[in-house]
């Protein structure tokens, strides 16, 4: 397993350019065949724009299922974890209906 530390980049996250920055950095991991630990520790707050560019447009790069199985997260606070679930099943829904 290889481990992602979102806290070396700063404890807030909240700007989509920001997430766009490390989801190129996750990309280049996920091509790899390690499981990818996504750890939040040490991380106050991650907003929805953050989580949806950061972690649900993964999504359009591999399905569901395997980023799943490439992926898992560690650390992730109440609110920041509810952001990225948020994002996940709005990016997941509005790909299911534009297929």
């Amino acid at each position: 397993m290889v481990e992602f530390k979102f806290a070396k980049y700063g404890e807030n996250f909240g700007t989509r350019e920001m997430g766009a920055k490390i989801r190129q950095e996750l990309l280049v991991l996920l091509e790899g065949d390690e499981r990818i630990v996504l750890d939040f520790t040490g991380v106050n707050v991650v907003t929805n724009s953050f989580a949806d560019e950061c972690i649900a447009k993964l999504l359009l790069d591999m399905p569901l299922a395997e980023l799943k199985k490439k992926t898992t997260f560690r650390g992730l606070n109440p609110v920041a974890g509810k952001s990225v679930l948020v994002a996940l099943q709005r990016r997941y829904k509005v790909l299911g209906s534009s297929k």
